[in-house]
């Protein structure tokens, strides 16, 4: 395929930045890269209007057709693309298997609250969905694919949660990355003034005499829900200046996985907004 140039060293600089960003999570945040791999995600990244530095490929993805269009589409974008070995491109891969398929991509500007929340699209009320300090990046991975499942408005990441530019984060985020509007390193303190100075109701998962099940409260109105840390839950913080609400059970199970109770509390407030 023309205009596809070849790299065979692992001392290509470019090999070496890409081992970098891959392999320690400080220097992909001072580059301001992450990295996307394999075809299916590759392929929404490059539908996206995200910036893609560039790419790497195997002679093998290349010889399908899905590789074959990808790559091409990646051309007329002006990408540059690199044909690596598959011992060479192994050196780059997460993954115990891989697909042949690479992009380094820069990461997005962090955005406040104010900006997020400006840029909102939609006739319906807001609803933001917040993660408190959860740090299973399959947990963040999965939220963020639910929140883009139900139409949510945005995705708030306080201090201490997972890095949502992980590997292990955007590939369970199965590419709702890059349609989901999110804020990452938010303070407890600068949720709670947004909630209040937007009028939304600040909601919080909680199991405590004051909760209410999430059916009976009206989450068609604009609301913040936030989800807890996998093993404490929500923080004093929130809870002292929040309405709390929890998912009742039956069984014998003493919780439930928070992308479970983020999926149950989102198709809620779903379902409530269509019937209403």
């Amino acid at each position: 395929m023309k205009n596809i140039q070849s790299i065979t060293s692992a001392a290509n600089p470019l090999i070496r930045l890409t081992h970098a960003i891959v392999h320690t999570q400080r220097r992909a945040a001072k580059e301001g890269l992450f990295t996307v791999e394999g075809l299916r995600l590759a392929e929404m990244a490059a539908a996206s209007d995200w910036k893609i530095c560039h790419a790497f490929v195997t002679e093998q993805v290349l010889g399908g057709e899905r590789g074959h269009v990808l790559a091409d589409s990646l051309l007329e974008r002006d990408v540059p693309v690199y044909l690596v070995t598959e011992k060479l491109f192994s050196t780059l891969s997460e993954t115990d298997s891989p697909q042949g398929i690479l992009l380094v991509m820069e990461r997005k500007r962090r955005v406040s609250l104010d900006e997020m929340h400006a840029g909102a699209y939609g006739d319906e009320p807001p609803l933001y969905i917040v993660l408190d300090r959860v740090q299973d990046p399959g947990n963040v991975g999965t939220i963020l694919r639910t929140a883009d499942a139900v139409g949510a408005t945005g995705v708030i990441l306080l201090d201490g949660s997972a890095d949502i530019y992980s590997g292990k984060v955007i590939r369970a985020t199965m590419g709702a990355l890059f349609h989901v509007p999110f804020a990452v390193h938010v303070p407890a303190e600068e949720l709670t003034h947004f909630a209040q100075e937007k009028g939304m109701d600040l909601l919080a998962t909680a199991c405590d005499a004051e909760a209410q099940t999430h059916f009976v409260v009206d989450l068609q109105r604009p609301a913040v829900i936030v989800f807890g840390n996998e093993a404490n839950g929500v923080s004093e913080e929130i809870l002292r200046t929040s309405e709390h609400i929890y998912i009742p059970m039956r069984g014998h199970a003493e919780s439930l996985n928070v992308s479970a109770a983020a999926t149950a509390v989102m198709y809620e407030a779903l379902r409530q907004r269509i019937h209403a």
